[in-house]
């Protein structure tokens, strides 16, 4: 299963810890080895939360901050502020060139605008945490902790299954994970605009 979705190859048990699973999920996950067993593991059992939690956490990071992008845009907003659509703009800069801090530090100058409140925000928020220091240009080196990426990546696509219309979250996460599958494949993951 693994061979198919190379980008979620990844041991299973080190991402572990940093999911908090509850025993349901837990035990879903009985006898996978690796992220791409798991996310299919725990999508087959109704999971759907944690199968993306654990998606967030398992995708490099260039690829999970693209991942929280196209779930952002598949679920627009009209009335998106423009400071949050700033934010995703900010954040797709980033993941087309990854090694460029400038773009990273960008993503955070411009999801501090937002107020924090959409999955736009939280997208480049991943990107800031993704490496580098999170500390102030010209000051000590502060390195974001390894799971961080993972936890922005995991709150901007929940928070895009929820927005406008709750009670579709789960028909959207199902179309988010086919997402996440695709970019773990080496797609781009793009995800068809939900229409109202």
């Amino acid at each position: 299963m693994s061979a198919t979705l190379p980008k979620l190859a990844a041991p299973l048990a080190p991402l572990l810890p940093r999911l908090e699973l509850e025993p349901e999920a837990a035990s879903a996950l009985a006898g996978a080895q690796t992220a791409a067993e798991g996310v299919m593991q725990l999508e087959a059992k109704g999971l759907r939360n944690d199968a993306v939690r654990l998606a967030a956490h398992a995708l490099p990071k260039r690829e999970a901050v693209w991942w929280a992008c196209m779930c952002a845009g598949a679920v627009p907003d009209v009335a998106l502020p423009p400071a949050d659509a700033a934010a995703r703009v900010a954040a797709e800069a980033w993941v087309r060139k990854p090694a460029d801090d400038a773009l990273r530090r960008a993503a955070w100058d411009a999801a501090q605008k937002t107020g924090f409140r959409s999955p736009e925000a939280w997208a480049a928020v991943g990107a800031f945490w993704s490496g580098g220091s999170m500390a102030p240009e010209g000051q000590p080196v502060v390195p974001p902790a390894e799971h961080l990426t993972g936890v922005a990546v995991s709150g901007a696509v929940v928070m895009a299954s929820v927005r406008g219309h709750p009670e579709r979250a789960q028909a959207r996460l199902e179309r988010f994970l086919s997402a996440a599958r695709d970019i773990a494949n080496g797609g781009a993951g793009r995800i068809p605009l939900e229409e109202n």
